[in-house]
C-alpha cells in the first residue's frame, strides 16, 4: 500500500504502528519526559508513544503542543512519526521545532479519511521524504 499524504512536517520514519483511538493533547494529557499518555481519562492512559509512528485521527490543540512534542522529540520518548486526518499546525510546529534546534525529525503528515482507514489495520509504517506512506 502507498499513500501520498500531505507533508506537515517533512522528514522520514518508520516503525510500528499505534493508533489511539480517541484524540490526544500534547500538553497536559502526555508527558515528554515518559513519552506515555496521562490524562487519566483518555482510552490508552499509560501508553508510550516512543518508538511508533502514530496513527490518531485528530489532536485536541493547545498553544503548548509544540512545546511537549518538540521535547518528547529531543528525548527520544516521542513518537517516530504522526499521521492524521486533521491537519494540526501546533504539532507541524513543534516537530519543526524539534528538528530545526536538536536535529531530529519527527514527520507529521495528514491523509485522507478512507486513507486514514486503510492505514489503521497496519502494523509496519513507513514515511517517506516526500510525505509518501507504505505499508
Amino acid at each position: 500500500m502507498r499513500i501520498a499524504g500531505t507533508i506537515l512536517n517533512a522528514g522520514e520514519a518508520e516503525g510500528p504502528a499505534l493508533v489511539l483511538t480517541e484524540p490526544l493533547s500534547f500538553w497536559g494529557a502526555f508527558d515528554p519526559r515518559s513519552g506515555r499518555i496521562v490524562d487519566t481519562h483518555h482510552a490508552q492512559c499509560g501508553v508510550a508513544l516512543g518508538g511508533h509512528v502514530l496513527l490518531l485521527p485528530e489532536t485536541r490543540g493547545s498553544g503548548g503542543t509544540p512545546g511537549g512534542i518538540a521535547e518528547a522529540v529531543r528525548r527520544g520518548t516521542g513518537p517516530l512519526g504522526v499521521i492524521l486526518i486533521t491537519p494540526d499546525i501546533n504539532l507541524a510546529v513543534g516537530a519543526q521545532v524539534a528538528t530545526a534546534l536538536y536535529g531530529r525529525q519527527c514527520p507529521v503528515i495528514a491523509v485522507t479519511e478512507a486513507e486514514y482507514a486503510m492505514l489503521i489495520r497496519q502494523t509496519h509504517i513507513s514515511i517517506g521524504a516526500d510525505g509518501t506512506i507504505t505499508a
